[in-house]
């Protein structure tokens, strides 16, 4: 099922990124879609469309929750092993777990902000005795069974920041898979931005690293259900209109 800006959006997802393509390559696919469906007056009209019940909202709840590093994570198309589009709706200070952790994905990934602003962080791992930051090194995966992140400690590690940008409302950004990077809300209001995971083989694990002191082994995901998905929509695309 769909209406008309749920099947454009999954056309042009499909017709973007159904294909094999090198990794830079496919992540600057990626950020040419998020920038194309990113649009305010488009998002909305998809969001609103997904809030009246198209698409599939019962599965889509099931891959919907408060992510660990802060921010409401909302599936809109899933689109298999080749491309999951999201709206991640983003809180300032929420005192999440991990909210501090730096990481990279298992995919390439694109994000257009829609409204508000992000800071972002890049790093790489130092080799050797350097100077950088001092932090616990963890492999994250999905428990299987329930699917809830599990952190593997790894040892320590030091990073070095590479660089430090700003996105505003209408920029957008993509990152290779192994991209150490940490993002945070940077207004006092919510921040919106339209996430993309793209590429058919994932990694099976990421890397998280923390100075923030021990994780616990286990976090769990709680999915929303499919009234609280339909919810969070509506408050969404409410957003939208009015800010």
């Amino acid at each position: 099922m769909g209406g008309r800006q749920v099947l454009a959006a999954r056309r042009l997802l499909t017709e973007t990124l159904d294909r094999e393509l090198p990794e830079r390559r496919l992540a600057d696919a990626a950020r040419s879609v998020v920038a194309e469906l990113g649009t305010r007056e488009r998002l909305l009209e998809l969001i609103a469309e997904l809030a009246c019940g198209e698409g599939d909202p019962e599965w889509c709840a099931r891959l919907s929750y408060r992510h660990v590093l802060g921010f409401d994570k909302l599936l809109l198309i899933d689109g298999g092993p080749r491309h999951m589009l999201r709206a991640h709706l983003w809180h300032r200070g929420t005192g999440a777990v991990g909210e501090e952790d730096i990481h990279n994905h298992r995919s390439p990934l694109a994000s257009y902000i829609v409204l508000g602003r992000l800071a972002m962080e890049l790093y790489e791992v130092e080799r050797g005795d350097g100077d950088g930051i001092a932090a616990a090194r963890y492999e994250e995966s999905l428990d299987q069974g329930s699917a809830d992140w599990l952190l593997e400690p790894t040892g320590p590690a030091r990073l070095r920041l590479t660089h430090v940008g700003q996105y505003a409302a209408g920029s957008s950004y993509a990152l290779p898979a192994h991209t150490l990077h940490r993002a945070w809300c940077e207004t006092d209001g919510p921040t919106v931005t339209l996430f993309l995971e793209t590429g058919s083989e994932r990694r099976e694990h990421t890397d998280v690293f923390t100075a923030a002191g021990p994780h616990p082994g286990a976090v769990p995901k709680v999915p929303l259900d499919a009234e609280e998905y339909v919810g969070a929509l509506r408050g969404l695309a409410e957003l939208l209109r009015t800010t």
